[in-house]
């Protein structure tokens, strides 16, 4: 993306030297255009400053490209929330980006379930992840529902699974996202007579808790079968 900026001296070098300064940029990282040269004038009177337009090559950061495409998707749908990005790395040293939206009412940006606010995270991760030869992870939390509604998911987890050891009986929760069932999955994965996997397509797959730790080879509940 081309930005350019102009500016006015007594001459030409003192006009590219303000532009300069103000951009914090060197003379080999920009390109100048002279819009108009300076006039002395007779005797003062009359005289023109320099006028020249400085330009240079801006390459947008991903997360300076999360809050644009957010704030006007945001405005779209009638929302006030503000989005707070911050750029970090993940365990594998790679880029990712963490969106907090702030503001008042932001029920109807999380949805039933989470449901708006997984389809705000992959629309601002496609358009951050276009044409991009490595993938970047965003993460869009409003109101820290995320966090909440994993403890949640946790919870649930523990208590299903103390009603399949206490009866014995295999037990099928609602539908989940991957991300949702893969919480599920990771609490019980260490958790004494029970195993977990997942049953049906999305969007109505679900989490089965099974009564008895099966067998790896070729059977639900191994940790090659429960996805995600």
């Amino acid at each position: 993306m081309l930005k350019s900026i102009e500016a006015t001296g007594k001459n030409e070098e003192e006009a590219i030297a303000k532009a300069l300064k103000e951009l914090e940029k060197g003379r080999d990282e920009v390109s100048v255009e002279i819009l108009e040269r300076s006039k002395s004038g007779f005797l003062g009177i009359g005289a023109v400053p320099a006028r020249v337009r400085v330009s240079y090559e801006y390459v947008e950061s991903s997360a300076e490209k999360a809050e644009l495409f957010l704030k006007g998707l945001l405005e779209r749908l009638g929302s006030d929330a503000v989005p707070e990005v911050k750029s970090g790395t993940d365990e594998k040293g790679e880029e990712c980006l963490d969106v907090n939206l702030k503001g008042e009412k932001l029920g109807m940006l999380i949805g039933r379930r989470g449901e708006t606010l997984d389809a705000i995270q992959h629309l601002t991760g496609y358009v951050i992840n276009r044409g991009q030869s490595k993938r970047i992870h965003v993460s869009v939390d409003a109101e820290e529902y995320r966090a909440k509604r994993e403890e949640s998911l946790k919870s649930l987890a523990y208590k299903v699974a103390a009603k399949v050891v206490k009866y014995r009986k295999n037990m099928t929760l609602e539908p989940m996202n991957s991300y949702e069932r893969h919480v599920i999955h990771t609490a019980l994965q260490d958790y004494e007579e029970v195993s977990t996997y997942s049953t049906g397509s999305e969007p109505n797959r679900r989490v089965v808790v099974a009564y008895g730790r099966l067998r790896r080879a070729g059977k639900p509940g191994s940790r090659q079968a429960q996805e995600e």
